[in-house]
């Protein structure tokens, strides 16, 4: 029996179609009550690129493409535990950080931020990738310090 569920697989071939790659990945990993989502970035499932030069728009699709996977996960925004966010400019870091922080008020994650030269496509401005728990029902998982 599997340890872990793989979540929307994929191979780069199809996903970066302009890249000489060929790699099995996939979307978000479940092991055991720990759900691990890959970066997500301003493209919707579909390949669609939302919000082109506007890193609010990206960082919205990316919170979208998050919260759709923890559900697939069994898990849910309120449950993630640690957020990194790479953004391409110091610019970005407020509407980025606006908009991912409306997705995630009254969560209190854990929190890296990171501005790096670039992304595996010159049009995403930014990415984040999560951490998140399916917490067991007889647990308290909230806490209070």
């Amino acid at each position: 029996m599997p340890t872990h569920t793989r979540i929307r697989m994929f191979n780069t071939q199809e996903t970066y179609p302009n890249q000489a790659l060929d790699n099995d990945l996939c979307q978000a990993v479940r092991a055991g009550n720990t759900v691990y989502v890959r970066g997500q970035v301003g493209t919707d499932f579909e390949g669609r690129l939302v919000g082109l030069g506007d890193p609010q728009a990206q960082a919205e699709q990316a919170m979208k493409n998050v919260a759709q996977l923890l559900e697939e996960a069994g898990s849910e925004l309120g449950h993630i535990v640690k957020t990194t966010t790479y953004i391409t400019d110091p610019r970005f870091r407020e509407p980025v950080y606006r908009e991912v922080g409306r997705w995630l008020k009254g969560v209190f994650p854990i929190s890296t931020g990171l501005v790096v030269a670039g992304l595996a496509q010159p049009e995403w401005l930014m990415e984040i990738d999560v951490i998140a728990v399916i917490p067991d029902a007889s647990s308290d998982e909230e806490g209070t310090s």
